[in-house]
């Protein structure tokens, strides 16, 4: 069975919104999924809505993380062994696919999985068989597979790091979750959220965040997006002595400000827009246009490089 706790998906953002609604027509699907995006924007919270929205439901959800599977015993750990397999191997063992019979199974930080674990993974997906380790057996598994990762994927597949084959065969549904810079309406609730949460397991109470402090909030880039807001919260409900969470209660550095461009006379998606523009302009004037070279320094796929090109109509300058 999914394990049952309290959730909830803050989406104030158009933008949330718009992928909430993609997520349910997904989930109605049985087809893999692949979630996009940097580190900390909620993959697995993103993988897990599939999940609970879909059929599945009731089955269980079993999370594995690739890149911390150890050296040599991913085979193992995903599909199981057999007793006397290898040494150690005292009795059979049902790998995470086995577990995961009925459910989903999402594979977290896929771009780490090794090559020749590619390859079976690969037959999965093609198949739905697979054989444990030591045994001249194929099993299947009704599994439903959800991955994700912060890399590159076309990047890794030219430099020879990734199997194009599973590209494709994990490519059906791609969700691409956006950064919190590019959700900033979602900022607000996302730290008044964290704020109960993280209060109450410091016992703290705290009637709210200064004006100087929420205003903070709202410029600051958060390169570690979800994950760094929640962190930078819980560390002010720690710290903080007032009443409010005052902006130096929240150790913030670097922060962005939005005062040059408050006088622009335009709203928000195009000023956004405009410095989208601008920047992959940039970026690909110092790659000499190269797309291919350009994606992988932004860190996205070459392909949503060409389409923003397309729809921002970024040209070369004369």
């Amino acid at each position: 069975m999914a394990e049952e706790r309290e959730r909830i998906f803050i989406a104030e953002s158009a933008v949330m919104k718009e992928k909430l609604a993609v997520l349910g027509k997904i989930a109605q699907t049985d087809s893999p999924v692949l979630i996009l995006g940097e580190s900390g924007v909620g993959k697995e919270f993103f993988a897990e809505e599939v999940h609970l929205r879909s059929g599945r439901a009731i089955g269980p959800f079993v999370r594995v993380n690739c890149a911390a599977l150890p050296l040599g015993l991913a085979e193992s750990e995903l599909f199981g062994y057999v007793k006397g397999a290898f040494t150690g191997a005292e009795t059979d063992r049902k790998g995470r696919f086995e577990l995961a019979e009925g459910g989903t199974l999402f594979l977290d930080e896929i771009a780490d999985v090794e090559m020749p674990i590619q390859a079976k993974l690969l037959r999965f997906l093609a198949e739905k068989s697979f054989e444990k380790v030591g045994a001249d057996v194929s099993l299947t598994a009704d599994v439903r597979i959800v991955a994700a990762t912060n890399k590159n994927l076309e990047s890794l597949i030219e430099d020879g790091r990734f199997r194009k084959d599973l590209y494709y065969r994990l490519n059906v549904l791609p969700v691409r979750v956006p950064p919190l810079r590019e959700r900033g309406e979602d900022i607000r609730r996302l730290a008044v959220f964290f704020k109960e949460k993280h209060e109450k397991a410091a016992e703290r109470r705290f009637e709210g965040f200064s004006n100087e402090a929420l205003s903070a909030l709202m410029n600051f880039a958060w390169p570690g997006n979800v994950r760094e807001l929640s962190n930078c919260i819980e560390r002010a409900c720690v710290t903080a002595t007032g009443p409010f969470i005052e902006k130096d209660d929240l150790f913030l550095v670097n922060e962005t400000s939005a005062a040059n461009i408050m006088n622009a006379d335009c709203d928000l998606k195009t000023a956004v827009n405009d410095f989208k523009k601008r920047f992959i302009r940039a970026a690909l004037e110092k790659n000499n246009w190269n797309q291919t070279r350009t994606a992988r320094i932004l860190d996205i796929e070459r392909t949503y490089l060409s389409r923003l090109i397309k729809e921002l109509e970024v040209e070369r300058e004369a």
